[in-house]
């Protein structure tokens, strides 16, 4: 596809996000474990699972937040998209681009900006950590602020993450963990145990904001 196209898809997946959260309201639990941070201009590195992108931008957007977006064919449409509602990117991911990827994103936060990482993206497997946000926050000295996003009612894509996308007029409820901080002395085994906890915290909070028959 031309630039014209993915920019006609990103003014066309703009339309459509904003009709229907136009429609949706949102309940939040511990926001403050985020604001704090935001009113002092202090940039954090959200942390959370791909399905769950869609809710989490919308909400976050014209914030000045960076995504870590995948070089993968489908990385461009959500790149032109993202920026339409007010976020930055860097391209790469675990498997493509990674050192550029680590670089962009350390030099996004060192000019302010908070991060939005997808530490299962961009091919899965879903709802697994993989440690290239826990490389950020080491280097970077910021905390990960995992948060999680579910939908009174949703449509769940047949995709690998099975993306979520909020019906209109439901509730989104969006809930943030505790920041957690990295050591600059943290050896891999305490990468690794670190990786586990945020897993773990993550499934957690998604099981909490989503309703019991879809858990």
């Amino acid at each position: 596809m031309n630039d014209f196209g993915y920019e006609a898809v990103g003014v066309l997946g703009q339309g459509i996000a904003a009709a229907l959260f136009a429609t949706t309201r949102v309940e939040w639990t511990h926001p403050e474990r985020y604001r704090g941070f935001r009113e002092r201009g202090e940039p954090v590195i959200f942390v959370l699972w791909h399905g769950q992108l869609l809710p989490l931008t919308y909400y976050h957007r014209n914030q000045g937040v960076v995504a870590l977006v995948s070089e993968h064919g489908d990385g461009e449409y959500i790149t032109r998209l993202i920026r339409r509602i007010g976020f930055g990117a860097v391209r790469g991911s675990s498997t493509r681009g990674a050192t550029k990827a680590l670089k962009g994103l350390v030099r996004a936060v060192n000019r302010g900006h908070s991060l939005a990482i997808t530490p299962d993206g961009p091919r899965g497997p879903a709802r697994v950590f993989k440690a290239g946000a826990l490389a950020v926050a080491q280097i970077t000295g910021r905390p990960l602020l995992p948060v999680a996003a579910g939908a009174s009612s949703a449509w769940r894509a047949g995709s690998w993450d099975g993306f979520l996308v909020p019906r209109p007029f439901s509730k989104v409820r969006i809930e943030y963990a505790a920041p957690r901080w990295v050591p600059r002395d943290a050896d891999r085994i305490d990468i690794e145990r670190i990786g586990a906890e945020i897993e773990a915290e993550l499934n957690t909070l998604s099981a909490r904001v989503m309703p019991e028959d879809e858990v």
